[in-house]
């Protein structure tokens, strides 16, 4: 086991995973510092959303180590990886994934309340970032009534709301029109640097890297030198057997 860099918040190293013997990472490192935002770009398929969920500790990679502010999450216990989720990380998708009963400030509120914040503190908190994200006019109405890029706004507010030392971001515009997907990713990158919140974007469009500080790029599972689009790390890494 090899401890990780001092300067990282966020580390990876030799990450192996397979579905149904198809390879989805292969051998994949990588480092990301407090307060920096990277981009893991690639073509749909590339592995970047497997990636994403092995750094968050959704999925636990079959071979490989993850570590978080030197705590390796990889030998973590479910439970345990469950509350660095809630307390530390914050995910945004594609999908908004609202809870359609809910209010768009009682959605942005519920990781707060989940987590044991008082009704007070988790509505103040939710009610400020919808503000700041430009859609606090739409605090009291419910999902169904606003907009997909509303929406989404939402769902940006509710993994901002508990200000968290990691935001994971997969593909958070794929499904908006370019003037809306321009507008979340500002109003994403503006709120995080404020912050010092890390962020690691996945995106297939070369366009939203471009508003990250450095981008890495997998191809088939493997990082790849975007340069010259060859493999950055050797095809024995990927002999995983499953």
């Amino acid at each position: 086991m090899v401890v990780p860099p001092d300067n990282d918040v966020l580390w990876a190293r030799s990450l192996n995973h397979a579905y149904r013997g198809s390879p989805a990472l292969c051998g994949v490192s990588l480092g990301v510092r407090e307060g920096e935002i990277l981009a893991v770009n690639g073509p749909r398929g590339s592995g970047k959303t497997t990636l994403l969920r092995c750094l968050s500790g959704q999925l636990v990679a079959q071979q490989g180590e993850v570590w978080f502010n030197s705590s390796p999450v990889h030998t973590m216990g479910p439970l345990v990886r469950e509350r660095l989720r809630r307390d530390r990380f914050g995910w945004i998708g594609p999908d908004p994934q609202l809870v359609p009963e809910l209010t768009a400030w009682e959605n942005a509120a519920l990781p707060l309340l989940l987590r044991g914040s008082s009704h007070r503190k988790a509505r103040t908190a939710a009610l400020e970032w919808l503000e700041r994200l430009d859609i606090g006019g739409c605090a009291r109405k419910r999902p169904r009534a606003l907009l997909q890029s509303q929406r989404q706004r939402i769902a940006l507010a509710r993994a901002l709301a508990i200000t968290p030392a990691v935001l994971f971001a997969d593909e958070p515009t794929a499904s908006l029109h370019s003037t809306d997907r321009a507008q979340v990713l500002r109003t994403l990158t503006t709120a995080a640097r404020s912050h010092r919140i890390t962020v690691v974007l996945a995106t297939h469009d070369e366009e939203v890297a471009t508003l990250a500080d450095r981008a890495v790029s997998l191809i088939d599972g493997r990082r790849v030198n975007p340069a010259s689009g060859t493999e950055a790390e050797g095809r024995a890494a990927c002999s995983l057997s499953v």
